[in-house]
């Protein structure tokens, strides 16, 4: 079974490739799917204790969350010790089943995929790429979105050009969806008729 990676700085167009991929039939490993699951569940109480009032009727409250962080960023480094071990343990379970169904390929999207040393569990990365005029456009379009706030979630992440040069495969999302999903086919193609990667 072969493990590809996705990844890319916010606003790059990384879930819109992830869909390509899975409507192309490669199973799907999204983290921040996995993550939303958790802030419903097992993430509760560890966060609640670090982080009291950020939960509200067994649910982690992203806003009080994220205004927490805001004013001690430190404390994003906890978040992650609690969150990124039960993200892993999802991506344990969903590798199993899929080895156990012989899938051959399987896409693990990852948006910290650098910065986490992800590289190292997939056999090849996939980052997605556009102008910094078009990533500024789509992310402030976000509902809540503000200059600070996108500045700090930069600040977190791994440059798109290092990204890039750390690549296999890239994908840019500049332009049209149709060359987006040519790009996504491509890829799937070059890894299934592959031998080695």
């Amino acid at each position: 079974m072969i493990i590809l990676g996705l990844t890319g700085s916010i606003g790059m167009g990384k879930s819109t490739a992830a869909q390509m991929f899975a409507d192309l039939g490669v199973p799907v490993n999204d983290a921040d799917a996995v993550v939303h699951a958790l802030y419903r569940g097992e993430a509760v109480a560890p966060i609640e204790a670090v982080f009291p009032g950020a939960t509200v009727a067994g649910v982690v409250d992203r806003k009080e969350l994220s205004r927490q962080l805001s004013e001690n960023p430190a404390l994003f480094k906890t978040l992650e010790a609690i969150v990124h071990p039960l993200v892993r343990k999802a991506e344990r379970a969903f590798l199993a089943r899929h080895r156990a169904e012989k899938s051959p390929l399987v896409l693990l999207d990852i948006p910290l995929l650098f910065e986490t040393k992800a590289e190292n569990r997939v056999d090849a990365v996939v980052v997605v790429t556009c102008d910094p005029a078009t990533q500024r456009d789509r992310v402030m379009k976000r509902p809540g979105m503000t200059e600070e706030k996108f500045a700090l979630i930069l600040s977190r992440q791994v440059p798109d050009a290092q990204k890039r040069a750390k690549a296999d495969y890239i994908i840019d999302t500049s332009g049209e969806f149709d060359s987006t999903r040519a790009q996504v086919a491509a890829i799937v193609r070059h890894v299934t008729t592959q031998k080695r990667l």
